[in-house]
């Protein structure tokens, strides 16, 4: 047997997965609390996780061929204020130079209400006689006046890295830990590209000896294979990258349900909803892809792209508010942020019924600095329980037997009836859970409406994904009050560490070029394909999508790849052609003889149907046309709405992808725009979109079809941008 093994370190609990690796199934799960007060802190928790993991499911250590764990302790480290000192060298020469001293000063970064990041600055000209002297002068200042991490920045540090490196190496060699602009950025932008080095240096001592730690353990447990660690962007990168950018780890918890949404539940298309105790991250997925954002520290922007996660206060374990009314009697008033877990109660649906015979209701403040409005019922032997999200679900039926959230209906029914007599406000049991349910999900339908609007989502086609503990609470109810179309995901409450046990080594490069050549954005294609192996991926297995970006003067290549040969889309069941028919249809909303076969190619089928909708009391009718490509485990890979479709060999691909072009290319007030391209092929579906004219699209094509068989018969989906 052969075993991945993933870990998601969460705020309470560590929750631990073992998958087969050759059929996907899952071995086993289990869950244990996470080690934030230990003295090896969360190590400490995930090194417990993998022995109680080996030897619970069964596992030796030869059997395990991945194992990776995500980790909020970057985020925390930032949310707490737990950073190191910092100092900043700044280079430069000439009127750069001048530029440089003052781009290289990062005013104080506000971290928490008590504690800023204030780094501490001193310069080097680059054009100094003995520059290497200077720098190890420079850093003993430094040092001097207690910065223990050092940060070297120079103005265009990314074309020459010489001397950015040369101080970095001075610092290691004085026993300073550092690293340099160039390392986290390859960005122009001096003063944004030191800002985001100074945040990488202010984590990088405690995510190095954590991350140190944690693979040593699994060295001595006789696990061989490398350990990973979960990035901010849902791939998954090397201790070796730890240490070098721990800033890539930001938000490595959310992206941990995000990646299990892709690799697990295979979501193509869709808004994913993860719904823990205490609140709901909420995020994009278009074309297999979560969408991202720059990152923003205390309103200060990075040099980092991170998951576009909107996290709400609201979950399956939010608690009850009420308030006076104008009379003075107790209302029903809002939902949270206070959870049940925090405060250290049970959830009333958990409890035995017989358990709330006799109980009352209480108003209580949880914690300090809480209102004091929240509802908690008092069982007769003293003990409190909490009236949340999951009881009120659990009261109205709503939770299947199989979910994760499911609990007592009766125990459920029982403390909301106590709650509705105290309130006296007519409602019965059942109509006042379904109050508090509209609470919660309004505060989700909203985010969602925002982010339908955001991304411009097809609203009829949009589907709602719930993973975590607490999803079947919350997104089934929403997906009702929205008429959109929803589903709990397999395995939900566990989606996390699954998606940490089936990442993809992601990596990514971005250059500042103006009208990039094919050859400029060839060069940046390998670089990332570069990153991706050191980060931990097989050569064999990189894949690489280019996007450029005309207006800010952007190539961006990202990178993914597996750590071993073996790729989940072969392994995949084989479906005919009438059950992929089926599932191209079931996306659509439309029955299964009105789509029409466009193309059949290695992996894929590509189906296009007319979707006809009618307003205005039937006389006016509209119709739109859709596509969707699927797989032969009948998973949609991709959907568009018009699209051109064209089934061409390998050796007249470029012909043929130059007429597709030219029939979509649009002219308009911002100048030529080329249609976003797709070929499929084989297992592959590669991905040319976003790129700005068509001979870098077969410079690519060209790279990535060099080694094919000249008769492969590949097919072309070209759609308006």
């Amino acid at each position: 047997m052969k075993v991945r093994i993933g870990i998601d370190v969460g705020g309470t609990f560590t929750d631990v997965v073992a998958i087969d690796q050759e059929t996907h199934e899952l071995i086993g799960k289990l869950k244990l609390p996470t080690t934030h007060n230990a003295r090896e802190g969360v190590a400490k928790g995930i090194v417990a996780a993998i022995e109680e993991a080996l030897r619970r499911f069964g596992i030796s250590p030869g059997e395990v061929v991945f194992i990776a764990h995500s980790t909020t302790q970057a985020t925390n480290a930032l949310l707490e204020g737990d950073v190191e000192p910092v100092g900043i060298i700044g280079i430069g020469e000439g009127i750069e130079g001048h530029l440089a001293r003052r781009a290289t000063r990062v005013p104080p970064i506000r971290l928490t209400a008590r504690k800023s990041l204030a780094a501490l600055h001193d310069y080097v000209a680059a054009d100094t006689a003995d520059f290497a002297g200077a720098a190890r002068a420079a850093i003993e200042r430094l040092a001097a006046l207690g910065a223990r991490v050092i940060v070297a920045s120079e103005a265009f540090g990314v074309d020459q890295t010489e001397r950015e490196s040369l101080v970095a190496d001075q610092a290691r060699a004085a026993g300073w830990q550092a690293t340099t602009g160039h390392e986290v950025s390859s960005l122009y932008g001096l003063r944004v590209r030191t800002r985001t080095a100074v945040i990488n240096a202010a984590i990088l001592p405690k995510m190095i000896e954590t991350a140190r730690m944690t693979d040593l353990c699994v060295r001595e447990s006789g696990i061989e294979s490398p350990l990973m660690i979960m990035r901010s962007d849902g791939g998954v990168m090397s201790v070796a990258e730890v240490h070098r950018r721990p800033i890539l780890t930001m938000l490595s918890g959310p992206a941990a349900g995000i990646a299990g949404a892709l690799m697990h539940e295979r979501v193509s298309d869709g808004i994913f909803i993860e719904v823990g105790g205490t609140s709901a991250d909420i995020s994009v997925i278009r074309d297999g892809n979560p969408a991202t954002r720059p990152a923003r520290i205390s309103g200060h922007r990075m040099y980092l792209d991170t998951l576009d996660v909107r996290t709400l206060g609201v979950g399956g374990g939010s608690m009850i508010r009420v308030g006076g009314g104008e009379s003075g009697q107790a209302r029903l008033v809002d939902l949270g942020p206070r959870s049940a877990h925090i405060a250290g109660l049970g959830y009333a649906c958990y409890a035995d019924p017989a358990d709330l015979d006799g109980a009352t209701v209480e108003i209580i403040r949880p914690t300090e600095g809480d209102e004091c409005d929240h509802v908690a019922l008092r069982t007769r032997e003293g003990r409190r329980l909490a009236l949340t999200t999951t009881c009120a679900a659990n009261c109205l039926g709503l939770v299947a037997e199989e979910q994760f959230a499911r609990g007592n209906g009766d125990s459920a029914h029982r403390g909301f009836a106590l709650l509705a007599a105290f309130l006296g406000e007519g409602e019965d049991a059942d109509q006042l859970a379904r109050s508090v349910l509209l609470i919660g999900s309004r505060k989700i339908a909203a985010t969602i409406e925002e982010l339908i609007v955001e991304y411009r989502l097809a609203r009829d086609q949009a589907v709602l994904v719930g993973g975590g503990g607490g999803a079947a609470s919350l997104v089934p109810f929403t997906g009702q009050e929205m008429g959109i179309e929803y589903r709990i995901a397999r395995n939900a409450e566990v989606i996390s560490p699954i998606g940490v046990a089936m990442a993809m080594v992601r990596d990514s490069v971005e250059r500042n070029i103006v009208d990039p050549s094919p050859e400029d954005i060839l060069r940046v294609r390998r670089e990332a394909t570069d990153a991706a192996i050191a980060a931990g991926a097989t050569p064999d297995s990189v894949e690489v999508t280019v996007e450029v970006d005309k207006r800010r003067n952007l190539v961006r290549a990202i990178a993914v790849g597996a750590t071993e040969m073996r790729r989940r889309d072969q392994d995949s069941v084989v479906l005919d052609q009438a059950a992929c028919r089926a599932a191209a249809a079931r996306s659509m909303r439309l029955p299964e003889n009105l789509l029409h076969l466009e193309a059949e190619v290695g992996s894929y089928l590509v189906f296009s149907g007319l979707l006809t909708s009618q307003s205005l009391f039937g006389l006016w009718r509209r119709r739109q046309r859709m596509l969707r490509v699927v797989d032969r485990s009948g998973v949609v890979r991709l959907q568009r709405g018009a699209a051109h479709v064209t089934v061409a060999r390998a050796d007249g691909i470029a012909a043929a992808i130059t007429s597709a072009v030219e029939q979509l290319t649009d002219f308009g007030d911002a100048g030529r725009t080329i249609p976003d391209l797709f070929l499929l092929y084989g297992p592959r579906l590669a991905n040319f979109s976003g790129l700005a004219t068509l001979e870098q699209v077969l410079a690519l094509v060209e790279v990535e079809l060099r080694s094919l068989d000249p008769e492969t018969a590949i097919a072309i989906v070209a759609s308006p941008r």
